[in-house]
């Protein structure tokens, strides 16, 4: 009995361990966050630039843009959800694209470029609608400004201590059982 949970509780171990090491089993290499410029919001109708820094990527770049509606890619105008491109990058290795955003767009676009050796590069902005003045609907709510809460707000320290309390009761029925055990064989 000791035997087999021993082997479980090892293979929920090792389970925990593997597991994310193989998120990191991808191919290729990633740019960081640090070298990627761009701008988090925008609004309909702008162009946005997206540059990568010097040393991001090897040969030529190949741009991805996946968005909820029209794009135009320097000069290739596309009325699809994605569109690709491809250029040669600067002889220090950056690289940058202007991605311009229709004026009747809204929702989240992404910018995935991918050079010749693997290398991949991501940015992300959202399209957002110029304020308007005026408040849409109706409701209850917090006008400061701040984010409605949506999740648990309990104290840290109170979950941290019923975690507890639940490890000594599975700890003392353990013990119990063992003790039992003991007694009875005795």
């Amino acid at each position: 009995m000791a035997k087999k949970a021993f082997a479980a509780i090892a293979l929920a171990i090792l389970a925990t361990v593997a597991v994310p090491a193989a998120a990191f089993a991808a191919e290729g290499d990633y740019v960081p966050a640090s070298s990627v410029s761009a701008p988090a919001t925008v609004e309909p109708g702008e162009a946005v630039p997206v540059s990568f820094a010097a040393g991001s990527f090897v040969g030529d770049v190949t741009y991805t843009v996946t968005g909820e509606g029209p794009i135009t890619l320097a000069i290739v105008k596309a009325a699809v959800v994605t569109e690709s491109l491809t250029k040669p990058v600067a002889s220090d290795g950056s690289s940058s694209i202007t991605v311009e955003v229709p004026a009747d767009a809204a929702g989240s676009y992404q910018v995935v470029a991918r050079d010749s050796a693997g290398t991949v590069g991501t940015a992300t902005f959202a399209v957002i609608a110029p304020d308007s003045g005026t408040a849409a609907g109706s409701g209850s709510g917090s006008s400061d400004g701040d984010l409605a809460s949506t999740g648990y707000n309990a104290p840290m320290l109170a979950i941290w201590a019923a975690g507890g309390a639940l490890l000594l009761g599975i700890a003392l029925v353990v013990v119990l059982g063992i003790v039992r055990r003991q007694r009875a064989t005795a």
